[in-house]
């Protein structure tokens, strides 16, 4: 598993997690941007993601629900603050209603996802801010750690398909619904 270190800073309100890939920039990027990719890794291996809007531009929105074993269901969304095509993007996330509504009862954090070459391939580094040391402890108490390296322990796999999606043109992203 490339990923090299998992880290939270409560002096900071921070998760970070860092891996790195021996694959060129562009294609970690694809893995993020494309829908049908990004769900393969997103949740936990025993929380797959299906992502019903990914709209990945400044203002747009991503929505998916992850589920879990049972079938119960976790909904969540991005808001995209930040996007620089290849090299990085900023995204409100949080937690959703049944109905797609953000569950203002939840905490909302901050991510930023940052794709770097590498001499061996390319460096991924997601930094997530808590609003609140509480708002911290409760999603790392509810397993936020262990979810990460699992989703992002998937994301190997996804990399080595990459023939399978270079072979075909860049896929238009979700938009409003499968």
């Amino acid at each position: 598993m490339p990923i090299t270190n998992i880290t939270t800073d409560p002096g900071a309100l921070s998760l970070t997690v860092v891996g790195d890939y021996p694959v060129p920039v562009e294609r970690l990027w694809e893995v993020y941007a494309d829908p049908r990719q990004l769900e393969k890794f997103w949740g936990p291996e025993t929380w797959p993601a299906t992502f019903t809007r990914h709209d990945m531009a400044v203002g747009g929105w991503s929505q998916y629900h992850m589920t879990g074993p049972d079938g119960s269901m976790s909904r969540g969304w991005w808001r995209f603050v930040a996007v620089e095509p290849g090299r990085s993007f900023e995204v409100e996330d949080g937690f959703a209603h049944e109905d797609g509504r953000p569950n203002e009862e939840m905490p909302t954090m901050r991510m930023v996802f940052t794709f770097e070459p590498t001499s061996t391939g390319s460096r991924f580094t997601g930094v997530t801010v808590f609003p609140s040391v509480e708002a911290m402890e409760r999603l790392v108490e509810m397993g936020m750690v262990e979810g990460m390296k699992s989703a992002l322990g998937q994301l190997d796999a996804v990399l080595a398909e990459g023939g399978a999606f270079a072979a075909r043109a860049a896929a238009p992203q979700l938009a409003n619904g499968r």
